[in-house]
């Protein structure tokens, strides 16, 4: 049972009471607190509430560095005058703090108490995953079943055992973890007991957990299915097919606390002649999250290493996520804008019933993120309302196929051709699956093989800086004239 640490929970208190309209106490009516009933042995606190308490956290502190409890009223440890009363004897304290908390609590703690660090010297800290073990599934076997019989559910035979464990890798987000969020696990068995007693099953079966994790999901995904009939009805501008030029789908996660869902979003290009370079409109517009703003930066790396070699990379380049009015943050979509501005760059168009996903380094490895799954599925509800047509799919880093747990009609999807999952590690791999068209390598010379994109775009680049000859004001020499 958790206990409140108020003051005097802690360190007890002089009970009074009314006599003839005094106040009177005698030795009789002093009560201990749980430092007293714990002395010796151990004390478990939540550290929130502690926190949350005046004068506990401050108190404690001092009685575990003085080693005794003192019995005294809160107005005294602030030095205020108290009337007269009571005053018991420190008792002598040897006891075991534990307090327990979020790991952001301990960091703040542990940076602003300079006292913290020497009264709590010993951290541990518990994973929210472990193994996917043939040791760890026995065990969690054994957790469901001592659930069910505490609580009197009905058992889960092997398949909805079978299926709460895969649900348990899918909040992992990790085809070889079991979450250890056992909270989660719990409801979820007992929803799954509810639709067994409804069928008078004699065990919960994968159909009854299949339907508490979809129930779930369902008293949930209002907001998201607002969104995918926006994009149905072309309110949100979604395209499944057809191909264009500095425009892809990328994908991204929204938050609900309770509930993760994918959402696709139209990412697009344009490029001009200039020098500002790559021009993020979501952080002009200070929409854009600083981590957004890295990967856009990023960006500039990379172009500037394969194509500014022998000449100056001289453009505009403006890239946005349309109808975004919430803001955007992460740098999961900064393949995507890539994709976007290479495509501007050479004129061949991509697929837009392929969406992308994934970060990008300056060297052009395309790396992994978060939420792939959620992803995946808000793109294929999307392509599902408007028909599977067996070419649409999404890209994803080679390094996030391990993550994948998705639901199994996507999986079904996916085994019968109708949907398609593309992993890829680089760049170049991206562009070819989005465009068909090969991307080239560099030669010796420093040219890129003909008739390739890249060839394309070195060529495009090239045109531009003899181009901005012809605009005095927007050279260098111009700029450095002007200066003069």
């Amino acid at each position: 049972m958790g206990i409140n640490p108020t003051y005097l929970n802690l360190f007890g208190r002089i009970e009074k009471e009314a006599h003839f309209g005094a106040l009177i106490t005698d030795h009789t009516m002093i009560r201990s607190g749980y430092l007293h009933k714990a002395n010796g042995g151990y004390l478990i606190l939540q550290v929130e509430e502690l926190l949350r308490n005046p004068f506990s956290y401050e108190s404690l502190k001092r009685a575990l560095k003085n080693e005794h409890i003192v019995i005294e009223e809160p107005d005294e440890t602030l030095g205020f005058v108290a009337t007269k009363t009571l005053r018991p004897e420190p008792v002598p304290l040897s006891l075991k703090v534990i307090l327990i908390g979020d790991p952001y609590l301990y960091q703040q703690l542990y940076i602003l108490d300079v006292e913290f660090n020497e009264l709590f010297k010993v951290k541990a800290e518990f994973d929210t995953a472990m193994d996917r073990t043939e040791g760890n599934v026995q065990k969690y076997a054994a957790f469901i079943c001592a659930l069910c019989q505490k609580e009197n559910l009905k058992h889960l035979d092997s398949t909805g055992m079978a299926k709460l464990i895969e649900h348990s890798s899918r909040l992992a987000e990790d085809q070889q973890k079991l979450s250890t969020e056992f909270a989660q696990i719990a409801d979820i068995a007992r929803e799954a007991n509810f639709y067994a007693l409804q069928e008078n099953a004699e065990f919960v079966t994968e159909a009854h957990v299949r339907k508490a994790v979809d129930e779930k999901i369902y008293r949930s995904k209002l907001i998201q299915e607002k969104i995918q009939e926006m994009i149905y009805r072309g309110t949100l501008l979604i395209d499944t097919d057809a191909e264009r030029v500095g425009q892809v789908n990328g994908l991204s996660v929204i938050s609900l606390g309770d509930f993760e869902f994918g959402s696709p979003s139209r990412v697009t290009a344009s490029i001009s002649l200039g020098r500002e370079g790559i021009i993020d409109i979501e952080r002009e517009a200070k929409t854009g999250g600083p981590i957004h703003t890295k990967g856009v930066l990023i960006l500039s790396g990379y172009l500037s290493e394969k194509y500014a070699q022998d000449k100056p990379l001289s453009l505009s380049a403006r890239i946005v996520f349309e109808q975004n009015y919430g803001g955007v943050e992460g740098d999961s979509a900064s393949s995507t804008e890539l994709y976007a501005i290479l495509s501007a760059l050479s004129g061949i168009p991509l697929k837009q019933n392929i969406a992308v996903t994934g970060s990008v380094n300056q060297k052009g490895e395309v790396q992994a993120i978060g939420g792939v799954n959620e992803k995946i599925e808000g793109f294929f509800e999307v392509c599902k309302a408007r028909g599977l047509k067996g070419n649409q799919g999404a890209m994803i880093p080679e390094s996030n196929v391990q993550n994948l747990m998705l639901k199994e009609e996507i999986v079904k999807a996916i085994e019968d051709g109708k949907f398609h999952i593309y992993s890829v590690e680089t760049i170049d791999e991206g562009m070819e699956t989005l465009t068909g068209t090969k991307t080239g390598k560099k030669l010796e010379d420093g040219s890129f093989e003909k008739d390739t994109i890249n060839y394309r775009i070195d060529h495009h680049l090239k045109q531009m800086v003899e181009r901005l000859k012809d605009f005095p004001s927007f050279s260098i020499e111009g700029e450095k004239k002007k200066e003069d």
